[in-house]
């Protein structure tokens, strides 16, 4: 049974995308690239302020603030599609990329926001990808990436909301 499609309230998020059977699709660099481009894409296009992210070999996470005028699902739903279908039109065909849905926590407070923070670049490091969070390109952890800051508005609007802060996973449209 799919889970029900919920809309999430304005607010900052930690979202994980996993791929198709934790295929390991993001240690081909070509591949991490497309995706860091799509991610940026739709960032440059002010679809949501992008706070913090790493791309691991079969998973992504993500700490942003989708705009006012765009949900949560469908942040998640534009970057999961997008990808799709440049990966499929650069090998020339399709297969299940993603798992469908995703996981998502919304960001209660400063500290929330932190620990997130540093659960998302520690990842390649608790992995052993890497020696330092800095040292893995796939990372905003690396230098040279450009990010938005964490806005007040949605540090307001997530600690008035904090009592609704759980983790759930959501079904896409269409998945």
């Amino acid at each position: 049974m799919r889970p029900s499609r919920l809309f999430s309230p304005p607010g900052t998020y930690f979202v994980t995308f996993r791929t198709w059977n934790y295929r390991r699709l993001f240690q081909v660099e070509n591949n991490a690239r497309l995706l860091l481009n799509t991610i940026f894409h739709y960032r440059r296009e002010g679809r949501y302020l992008l706070h913090v992210f790493v791309v691991m070999p079969d998973h992504v996470h993500l700490l942003f603030t989708p705009a006012q005028d765009v949900t949560l699902e469908r942040c998640a739903q534009l970057i999961k599609g997008a990808y799709s279908h440049e990966l499929g039109t650069l090998i020339g065909r399709n297969f299940e990329i993603w798992q469908r849905g995703f996981t998502d926590h919304r960001i209660r407070d400063t500290q929330d926001f932190v620990h997130h923070q540093n659960y998302i670049h520690q990842n390649p490091v608790v992995a052993r990808l890497v020696r330092t969070a800095s040292e893995y390109r796939y990372s905003s952890a690396y230098p040279g990436f450009k990010l938005d800051p964490w806005p007040p508005a949605a540090k307001a609007t997530s600690i008035a909301a904090s009592a609704t802060g759980t983790s759930k996973t959501r079904a896409l449209p269409g998945s």
